[in-house]
């Protein structure tokens, strides 16, 4: 670390920022490691259909580092208290593999060192890692593109599309991401039987769930895109125009939000049957797409027309897996997954007129303070969703119902 640092930082590091950065990458090379270690474990436990400890395990690292912080920074003086984040961190992944290694254990798999190169599943492994490394690589530079044309407007868009994708995330993490992980070891073994109505039925399925989720989510930040930023951000140097930029990118961000969870489902379906290069074939024609609608938008709409190229590439490449995948699935409910999701965008509308004008109310009764404006924000949001739920419960949307059902279980059983 100490050859390798210093020639990386250049000029603009002291020496003494040069040795503090040496040490905290010896404290967190680890890290690596240990992460490639539990993802290979989770992946081991979501096959098996065990999810709880692989939910629980970020919670307890979250839980570690903030002990290491209270407990380690009295031990150290000026800019060396980072080493108490940093030996938090490494204490954090190494409770958390640990905690995921004994749920392996529980269900009686054991892993054991062993080397064999030439074992025809490794192989298979590292020919299946490549394109899913490039496809996970393009996403990096998306996010590259929009950052780099958003210099050309000023000098604050990059880091408020950096602020805007943050929120946007968050929905996508706990929705999509929860769905496509949820569903990818059903999908892997129906893809090994060669079950193609099995993987219609359950892709097709996963694809309305994610809609049902994320089509009112982008209604949510669409119409409370100022109110959420200047909730979370609006304080210090952020002003008033900061708030603008970032909900203005925010606001087209939403629109690609659906798109952008099914791409995900849709990505586990291809890797279920093997054919990763189709999705990462894809993933490069959306990029492309990606640079030419930002390129083209970003004088005449500002950071609006930057993010629109990501809405608009993320629902090309959409199209593109779905027009693929049903050639591969010979169908993929497509009918029956559209009109879900017609009942879904005109549920999603009333969600959005719901939740703004529940906050309108209450931001012009309660003011701006920080908790006005918790109770404003989550007020229209709750009010939405209440109605919301109830919209596609009488609209009868199967997947509604299948949600509702599993919500209901699990507090039968808490209460059991």
């Amino acid at each position: 670390a100490g050859v390798i640092v210093p020639p990386l930082t250049g000029d603009g590091f002291t020496p003494a920022l040069d040795t503090l950065t040496t040490g905290l990458t010896r404290v967190l090379f680890p890290i690596v490691v240990l992460l490639a270690l539990n993802g290979l474990v989770v992946g081991v436990l979501n096959a098996h259909d065990h999810f709880s400890i692989p939910a629980i395990a970020p919670l307890i690292w979250n839980l570690v580092i903030i002990a290491g912080l209270v407990l380690l920074t009295p031990l150290f003086d000026g800019d060396d208290r980072l080493y108490a984040y940093a030996i938090g961190v490494l204490a954090g992944t190494i409770v958390q593999f640990a905690i995921c290694l004994a749920a392996l254990g529980r269900i009686g798999f054991s892993l054991r060192p062993s080397l064999n190169l030439r074992d025809p599943r490794i192989t298979q492994v590292l020919k299946l890692m490549l394109p899913v490394s490039i496809g996970i690589g393009l996403i990096n530079v998306n996010l590259l593109i929009n950052t780099t044309i958003g210099t050309l407007i000023s000098e604050e868009v990059p880091a408020a599309i950096d602020k805007a994708f943050r929120i946007y995330m968050l929905p996508q993490g706990i929705f999509s991401v929860a769905v496509a992980t949820v569903l990818f070891p059903s999908l892997s073994r129906l893809a090994s039987r060669r079950d193609l109505d099995g993987l219609r039925r359950v892709t097709g399925n996963g694809t309305r769930q994610i809609a049902l989720l994320l089509i009112p989510s982008a209604a949510a930040t669409i119409a409370l895109a100022t109110p959420m930023v200047r909730l979370v951000y609006e304080r210090g140097e952020f002003d008033l125009e900061s708030t603008r930029l970032v909900s203005e990118a925010l606001f087209w961000f939403s629109f690609s939000l659906p798109f952008s969870g099914m791409n995900l489902l849709l990505t586990r379906t291809f890797f279920s049957l093997q054919r990763p290069w189709l999705p990462t074939r894809l993933a490069v024609g959306s990029l492309i797409v990606n640079l030419a609608v930002s390129a083209a938008l970003y004088k005449p709409m500002g950071i609006g027309g930057v993010v629109l190229g990501t809405a608009v590439s993320t629902a090309a490449m959409t199209v593109g897996q779905a027009y693929v995948l049903r050639a591969e699935l010979d169908g993929i409910e497509l009918q029956r997954t559209l009109i879900a999701m017609a009942q879904v965008l005109a549920a999603s509308v009333v969600f959005g007129l719901t939740a703004y004008g529940v906050w309108w109310v209450l931001d012009d009764a309660l003011g701006r303070s920080l908790r006005a404006q918790v109770v404003s924000v989550l007020g229209g949001l709750t009010a939405g969703t209440i109605v919301y739920a109830g919209l596609v419960l009488l609209m009868r949307i199967p997947e509604a119902h299948q949600i509702l059902e599993l919500f209901t279980a699990r507090l039968r059983r808490r209460a059991s």
